[in-house]
């Protein structure tokens, strides 16, 4: 299943390859303060592929709290967070909003709340490593500095 999502004005889109058609989407709503007040609901498929587009850069903004090991990338125009990544041993992983989906069933997300309190650096990039999108790539001009 091919998944298109994009933040509110096209700036930033994604296609999100599931490689099959899923029963259902798993969303996990993180706790966390920042996601709280934007509301923050992310999924990824491990096994899957995602192309992420910016059409402008310079209304591209990059967000990171905490410990610092994601980057939250937020359109400086509408202000929709559709893609979060994660540089991990030099390679890049990523979730996607659910809240950016289009044209998908809302059925089909399964929504559940995480908390990550408590987690250390280390257990947060392993866990990331198992469940984030591996396969991520920036198409497209202009290019996002990584």
């Amino acid at each position: 299943m091919l998944i298109h999502g994009k933040c509110h004005c096209g700036n930033i889109s994604f296609a999100l390859d599931w490689l099959s058609e899923p029963r259902e989407i798993p969303a996990r709503v993180c706790d966390c303060s920042f996601c709280v007040k934007h509301g923050g609901v992310w999924t990824s498929a491990p096994q899957g592929s995602l192309r992420i587009a910016v059409k402008d850069e310079a209304a591209l903004s990059r967000y990171a709290f905490g410990t610092r090991t994601a980057e939250f990338y937020v359109c400086a125009r509408c202000g929709v967070v559709p893609v979060v990544t994660s540089r991990i041993e030099g390679k890049l992983y990523a979730v996607v909003s659910v809240n950016a989906f289009d044209g998908v069933d809302p059925s089909l997300i399964k929504r559940a709340p995480t908390s990550f309190d408590g987690e250390c650096a280390d257990s947060r990039l392993a866990r990331r490593q198992r469940n984030w999108i591996a396969d991520v790539e920036f198409v497209g001009a202009p290019q996002v500095k990584r």
